[in-house]
């Protein structure tokens, strides 16, 4: 009897996993199915461009239809590329408030902390033309306005530094052309090239001139970052406080001589070489020739913060 019991039970089950299989293989996903799916989960939608936009109190003249569909352009573009967002996000909470401060300071307006960002993504890059830093200071540049800039220190590479040159050549462009945005401009293709464009074409306004690509498209890529970073939930940006990057403190650490081992001088600091020069990227080389006995202040992070 028990022997027919377990040959019943044994059959029951066997039809059961038979049963489920053919189930599973009725319900397996179609390319119709997956397609309806992909369509119901994932949507792009078009956005609308406010109403009101502007630059250091400068409007931009929203009801031209050039204008309109130029920073429909660079919303979408800013908006649907999501990992640089966040990413910009990030940067920007870490960054932000060591540059503003500054732009402060020198009554230069604060929506330029945005120029920041186009011309680097706030990162300390070099591009092919060889500008420099989060700020992309040329060499000349960078010397005209009092910076070091050879191959053992290139201060175009220091935050703070880099950030007054900028708001000193800005406030020049400003008193130059008369407005912030063609100042924004200039900061991209030089005060004489701006000059020289707005007399070729007689127009008196950034957004009266036809310009190249990428001086065309900066002042709206500017005035995109400054619309979605200032309304993340608009544009659906989602993160917490805790998401973002932090300023590392640090101490200051003040020298007038040479270096001749960097690697040695973090060791005796309590940190190793590489977090040296994540704090101090103007020093270029493993040591520091100083044969002017100039001093130098170099940041030194306090204990515990990479542990």
């Amino acid at each position: 009897m028990m022997n027919v019991i377990k040959k019943g039970l044994i059959f029951v089950g066997l039809l059961t996993i038979v049963l489920v299989s053919i189930n599973a293989l009725q319900q397996a996903p179609t390319d119709e199915f997956v397609e309806k799916q992909f369509i119901n989960d994932y949507n792009v939608y078009a956005l609308q461009v406010p109403e009101s936009l502007d630059f250091a109190g400068e409007k931009m003249p929203l009801d031209n239809p050039d204008i309109h569909e130029r920073m429909d352009r660079e919303l979408l573009v800013n908006t649907y590329w999501q990992s640089n967002g966040l990413l910009l996000f990030k940067r920007a909470h870490k960054y932000f408030q060591v540059i503003e401060p500054i732009l402060k300071e020198y009554g230069v307006p604060n929506d330029f902390k945005y120029l920041a960002i186009i011309e680097s993504g706030l990162q300390n890059v070099k591009s092919p033309a060889g500008a420099s830093g989060f700020w992309q200071i040329m060499k000349q540049t960078g010397r005209e306005y009092g910076l070091e800039v050879n191959t053992n220190v290139d201060e175009r590479y220091h935050l703070e530094k880099a950030t007054r040159v900028a708001c000193k050549y800005l406030k020049a462009a400003k008193d130059n052309l008369g407005s912030w945005t063609l100042a924004a401009a200039a900061y991209n293709a030089g005060n004489a090239g701006i000059s020289k464009r707005l007399k070729a074409q007689q127009v008196t306004a950034y957004y009266d001139l036809l310009l190249g690509e990428e001086t065309g498209r900066y002042m709206f890529r500017i005035m995109a970052l400054k619309e979605i970073m200032s309304h993340p939930d608009k544009y659906g940006f989602n993160f917490r406080t805790k998401d973002l990057y932090k300023n590392i403190k640090t101490k200051s650490v003040k020298i007038d001589t040479s270096v001749s081992d960097f690697a040695s001088f973090a060791k005796d600091h309590g940190i190793n070489y590489k977090i040296l020069k994540i704090h101090n990227p103007w020093l270029r080389e493993p040591h520091l020739n100083n044969k002017s006995g100039k001093l130098y202040t170099i940041d030194i992070p306090l204990e515990g913060n990479y542990k």
